[in-house]
This record gives C-alpha cells, sequence and structure tokens, in this order.
C-alpha cells in the first residue's frame, strides 16, 4: 500500500537519494540534466510514493523545456526503490501524473527511454525532435495530451530559462 502525495522541499534529500540509489553514478552527467540544470521543476507534478513505513518507495519529476517554438514537458527521472520493483509503482506514478498534466494544461510529454516500457502509456518515438547529445535519438519518446499536440513540432529540446518565456 502506497500514499501518493505531491513532493515537497523537505521530501528533496529522500527523493535523490532514491535517484542515486537507482541510477548510475554519473547521472547527473546525461544530456537530460544539462536541460534541468539550475531550472526548477513543476511542482505540481513532482509526486511521491511512500509505503506503509512512510519511505520513498517512489518518485517520479517533469520540467519545462521548449522544443523548437512549443512548451512541452520533459518526464524524468522516474524511480522505484529496488524493493518495491516489479510492484507496478512505476506505472502507477506515471498513470496518476499524466492526466493531471493534461489537467494543467499541458499539451505534450517528451522523454528518454526504452520504447517497450513507455509504449504501454502511449508514448511513440519522436521524429525531428532532437535532444541534446550524446543522446541516441531511438530513444526520444513523446505522447501527446492534447490531439495533434507533436504534429508539426520539430526542433532542438532546450531549457526553459524564464518562466514567462
Amino acid at each position: 500500500m502506497f500514499t501518493l502525495s505531491q513532493e515537497t522541499k523537505d521530501d528533496w534529500w529522500e527523493v535523490e537519494a532514491l535517484y542515486d540509489l537507482c541510477f548510475a553514478p554519473g547521472r547527473e552527467a546525461l544530456s537530460s540534466y544539462r536541460l534541468r540544470d539550475g531550472i526548477p521543476p513543476v511542482p505540481e507534478l513532482c509526486l511521491l510514493a511512500r509505503d506503509t513505513d512512510n519511505t520513498v518507495g517512489g518518485a517520479i519529476r517533469f520540467w519545462p523545456v521548449r522544443v523548437g517554438d512549443h512548451q512541452a514537458l520533459l518526464l524524468g527521472p522516474v524511480a522505484v526503490h529496488p524493493t518495491h520493483q516489479g510492484e507496478g509503482l512505476g506505472r502507477v506514478l506515471i498513470s496518476e501524473s499524466l492526466p493531471l498534466a493534461q489537467k494543467l494544461g499541458w499539451a505534450r510529454v517528451l522523454l528518454v527511454g526504452d520504447a517497450p516500457y513507455y509504449g504501454k502509456f502511449g508514448f511513440e518515438k519522436l521524429e525531428g525532435v532532437v535532444m541534446p547529445p550524446p543522446t541516441n535519438p531511438d530513444r526520444v519518446l513523446g505522447r501527446a495530451l492534447a490531439d495533434g499536440a507533436w504534429e508539426q513540432v520539430r526542433g532542438d529540446v532546450r531549457a526553459i530559462t524564464d518562466p514567462a518565456e
């Protein structure tokens, strides 16, 4: 049994420890992290799951980015503590956060990940959307939260440094 809640500033260190545990050393050297440097995540979409012992069992974050002239969300990282992997917690975090993003008015989401896993959530390979190198273009996936949201959207993915952008 898990309780989902919005991540707060007090949860930050616990969530970072989970990410450190779940991902390889040097995770912050990945190109997707260049899009997050100095940029706050979208707080309403940063969710965590606590187990009955009040331990963080999973977490998901989203970041604002721009693809060409269009705003989008960058999903990730999403992580599940090794003791809870295989229990469907990652699915719950993704399934709960995407409708919330849609409700907040976001039209499109992208991520860098495995198509067989994320395809279950409606993500497909994006053509013409370029993540900073050295990202494998076959792993750049997107999902429209509004009809046609990815149609004609092409270009480099870059950080949104100005919240008014």
